[in-house]
């Protein structure tokens, strides 16, 4: 074909036009055909513009392959399978609560066979399966920050328990389960995950994550004795719940790291199916308010709607005050610490901390209401506002996530301009 252009070209022009077709259509790697439009040699000796993919812009070579990524461009697909991806975790939670609502019966037996227990076991396994070293030790230039997070997490927000438990609900039980989820460390997963979404560091989350939760075995019992306990007359049983935690939290969360390391492959597989990992953690957190509202659900329908709702109230006014707290102590680190060179003043690093920081774990506070046998009162009643007061704050700070995109790409937007 090259060689009869470069003949046609050259010769002397004719009335005659020529018109060459391709024999077959192409198509584009992405199976897109191809606009092949005739290349016309006549007087003129024009040729039309070069090959592209139908439905490219102009200017845009290859089709798809370097098309621009457009933030926020929703896939084709089905919207209601969408919907239940994007939600799944929430969708859980609430799925959980209300099978125990609708019949308790299958929760009770699942009771009865320490399904709970097994659920939180799973939990942590999963953790243990998922953690990747390097991305703890990618977070040491951040320590910092990384140090702030841990303390507000386990030091600040505890101090919550005594302001919650001034307030009058009945039941009581819905006053100490919040007081009790303040003392708890940050979500398993949610923070990691949200920060992932909003471009943040990552590595750092994961850091906070992990060590609050292990150093919350030991911080926690302490805790609840010293904010909660005395303000209900129950003493806790440190020893014991120390040990309970250990059981159910640090050994499974161990062995799913060993298993991790020890097989390669099956840390490839866990890596390359994260997304079924995080879906099959949230399965396993759903079984708890599912068993623990069974338990508890002629309680449940005695309870007053509109004291439900200041529960509810209480549990987003305290996650508002540890976002505002959060934020104003990062601001005043970045101040006297550098300023815009500070560690705290790095995008990525505040929004980590931000977002870890002022999330509590729902999974921590189940085998904590667990272990203390009803001292507290009943269990399903403890959970209850908890199982809300999680999914508030998730759903609160995705929000947020989604504001800090739309202003980042608005901003991208102006300097393209």
């Amino acid at each position: 074909m090259a060689g009869t252009l470069q003949t046609l070209i050259l010769s002397p022009a004719t009335s005659a036009t020529v018109r060459l077709r391709p024999r077959n259509a192409r198509f584009s790697s992405h199976g897109d055909r191809l606009s092949v439009r005739p290349v016309n040699i006549g007087p003129h000796r024009s040729i039309s513009p070069p090959i592209r993919a139908s439905g490219a812009s102009p200017g845009q070579v290859g089709g798809n392959d370097y098309a621009p990524k457009i933030p926020g461009k929703a896939k084709a697909g089905n919207p209601f399978s969408k919907f239940v991806a994007d939600n799944f975790l929430p969708l859980a939670l609430i799925g959980g609560v209300a099978l125990g609502l609708a019949n308790p019966t299958p929760g009770c037996l699942a009771d009865r066979y320490y399904l709970s227990k097994f659920s939180t076991f799973g939990i942590f396994i999963i953790s243990g399966l998922t953690l990747r070293s390097g991305e703890i030790g990618a977070a040491a230039e951040a320590w910092p920050v990384g140090m702030f997070g841990l303390g507000s997490i386990l030091l600040f927000s505890p101090y919550f328990s005594k302001l919650i438990l001034q307030i009058q609900l009945q039941p009581q039980e819905f006053v100490t389960g919040l007081a009790l989820f303040s003392c708890m460390p940050t979500t398993l997963s949610s923070g990691v995950a949200l920060t992932q979404l909003a471009g943040g560091n990552s590595a750092l989350a994961l850091a906070m994550t992990v060590i609050s939760n292990l150093l919350g075995i030991l911080l926690v019992p302490f805790s609840i004795s010293k904010f909660i306990a005395d303000g209900v007359g129950v003493t806790v049983p440190t020893k014991q719940l120390f040990k309970s935690l250990v059981l159910t939290l640090l050994i499974p969360l161990i062995l799913g790291k060993i298993l991790r390391e020890s097989f390669r492959g099956l840390a490839d597989f866990v890596d390359n199916n994260r997304k079924l990992f995080s879906r099959i953690s949230a399965v396993f957190l759903s079984l708890v308010p599912w068993i623990q509202v069974s338990r508890s659900r002629s309680l449940l329908l005695m309870v007053q709607p509109a004291m439900f709702l200041v529960a509810i109230g209480t549990g987003t006014v305290l996650h508002l005050v540890l976002l505002a707290f959060n934020a104003f102590a990062i601001q005043c680190l970045s101040t006297v610490t550098g300023g815009s060179q500070s560690v705290f003043a790095k995008k990525e690093n505040a929004n980590a901390a931000l977002l870890v920081a002022s999330q509590k774990t729902l999974p921590v506070l189940v085998a904590v209401v667990e272990q203390l046998g009803g001292a507290f009162g009943q269990s399903g009643l403890l959970v209850l506002p908890c199982v809300a007061a999680h999914l508030i704050q998730i759903i609160m700070d995705s929000f947020l996530v989604n504001f800090w995109l739309r202003k980042d790409a608005a901003s991208d937007s102006l300097k393209v301009a």
